[in-house]
């Protein structure tokens, strides 16, 4: 992405808030960091809560922060996004071209999806389509 330039704006999306893209954002491209204090697991597991982001068996990210855009991004079985680790540091690239207005999505993982997702249902465009609509 260009440097200094943002391609991204948090709005409302179907599951609350979330990362929307505001130009087109091509294939492989850095977008975001999943930035916030360096916690131990041990501390996550005191704490409890949703904006966590693991980097190794020891140590997360605490992303609650609303400084750390990148919390917005939601999670969705067919993501247009992923992330990538690098040392302490948790990096969002583009896995295919995201279109303008779009909101982007990574795929958070079996255990956030079971602790946070699952209970309520999926939310995600993915399932939303593949979802049985009751008959009147």
């Amino acid at each position: 992405m260009t440097k200094g330039k943002k391609h991204y704006v948090v709005k409302r999306a179907a599951t609350g808030l979330g990362l929307f893209a505001t130009a087109p954002i091509p294939a492989h491209k850095r977008i975001i960091e999943y930035v916030g204090r360096l916690l131990s697991n041990e501390e996550v597991e005191k704490r409890r809560g949703k904006y966590f982001f693991g980097v190794n068996t020891k140590w997360s990210i605490d992303g609650s922060a609303r400084s750390n855009l990148a919390r917005y991004i939601n999670h969705s079985c067919k993501p247009n996004a992923e992330a990538f680790i690098s040392g302490h540091r948790v990096w969002v690239w583009s896995r295919r071209n995201i279109n303008e207005g779009e909101e982007i999505t990574i795929d958070y993982g079996k255990e956030y999806f079971d602790d946070h997702i699952k209970p309520g249902g999926c939310k995600c465009d993915a399932c939303r389509r593949n979802k049985p609509r009751r008959r009147p």
